[in-house]
């Protein structure tokens, strides 16, 4: 057979070349169709002793699309290498600035940035083992550091693949840049002075720990659970369930209110009674109450039912009380039961509450 036709030229490139091109195409699609498991099954084998918690399509999930990105490029660059562009265009080398360097160096950027995205994955899928693994200790120190951690990781790979592309590139020194960040250091600290501070405020939330991922805390009008805890700023989410984003900065500087600590939530209740109620009503129903709470399983010791005052409105009851159960929900359904006993109470001791019309 004769094949003197793959060496006849079109647009500066041989049969043979276009040939050769389309072919490493075809491989790279059917790589991707077959083989883009291979490598990541390879990998998720090689440290599968330290990932017990997860599977391999967790893995899978997590670099499928950045590998297959990566894989894209290689193939694409090994493609088009075996072509030229047609002699009649006159292009300079890849050396000198023109379009052949700048598709090179396009090519090495996003090269840089698939590798770069491979990375940050893996780093979530690292963060991914470490966050089941800290659900099944009792403390909550590591739930804090996982995220904290992760974020760590990311912002040291993007640097890197910043440096990388600086370097490799660009074609630039390096060690001159930075060694020229310390001469800009005092410029950059100003213009990220509220990043900076906010930096400041995690460690600083890390060494008091003021709070914990899960404990329930309030500063100012604001209250929240804290779900996560990150370089800049830390994640509340609310009693109306909305996620609330706070910079750290603001957590340090204000007076905050752990409320998750306290061994006890207290009770405060004035009940105004119509200026109509008898004295042994009156003692009956302070009686009664002092005997509800001191018999309550969740109420403590320390409670007291007293007779506060005389207001134009009515006679003036105080309630305190202290509740051992910390949670939200339980402290509403007690405070419900103990309001509930309250009007039970007072209506079966023949009394009236005051009420604004008899007040005046």
């Amino acid at each position: 057979m004769d094949y003197t036709f793959l060496y006849k030229e079109i647009y500066g490139n041989t049969y043979q070349s276009y040939l050769l091109c389309c072919s490493i195409l075809l491989l790279g699609v059917i790589f991707n169709l077959f083989f883009s498991k291979l490598l990541p099954r390879i990998l998720f084998k090689l440290f599968k002793q330290y990932l017990n918690d997860v599977i391999f399509e967790d893995f899978l999930d997590h670099v499928k699309k950045p590998f297959r990105n990566l894989v894209i490029l290689i193939f694409l660059f090994l493609a088009f290498d075996q072509l030229d562009f047609p002699k009649e265009w006159r292009l300079v080398s890849v050396e000198k600035f023109g379009l052949r360097q700048l598709i090179y160096k396009s090519y090495q950027i996003f090269l840089i940035i698939s590798i770069a995205r491979v990375f940050l994955r893996i780093a979530d899928f690292v963060a991914l083992v470490m966050k089941r693994r800290a659900a099944k200790t009792l403390g909550k120190m590591d739930d804090m550091l996982v995220p904290f951690v992760k974020d760590a990781i990311k912002i040291n790979i993007v640097i890197i693949s910043i440096l990388f592309v600086l370097g490799a590139v660009f074609n630039l020194n390096i060690t001159s840049i930075i060694a020229g960040l310390g001469i800009g250091g005092l410029a950059f600290a100003l213009a990220a002075k509220e990043t900076l501070e906010n930096l400041l405020g995690s460690f600083t939330i890390f060494m008091d720990k003021p709070f914990q991922i899960g404990d329930f805390i309030q500063f100012g009008n604001t209250s929240g659970t804290v779900d996560r805890i990150g370089f800049r700023s830390t994640r509340l989410i609310t009693q109306e369930k909305s996620i609330l984003t706070v910079p750290n900065k603001k957590l340090v500087d204000a007076e905050l209110d752990n409320l998750s600590l306290r061994p006890e939530r207290k009770v405060k209740s004035i009940i105004t009674l119509s200026h109509e109620t008898k004295l042994m009503q009156l003692e009956n129903i302070m009686k009664e109450l002092d005997i509800f709470l001191h018999q309550h399983t969740f109420v403590t010791n320390e409670h007291r039912v007293r007779f506060y005052e005389y207001s134009d409105m009515g006679i003036q009851i105080l309630i305190e009380y202290f509740i051992n159960k910390t949670d939200y929900e339980s402290f509403l359904l007690i405070k419900q039961e103990t309001n509930l006993f309250i009007k039970k109470t007072v209506e079966s001791n023949g009394a009236m509450f005051a009420t604004a019309e008899k007040g005046k």
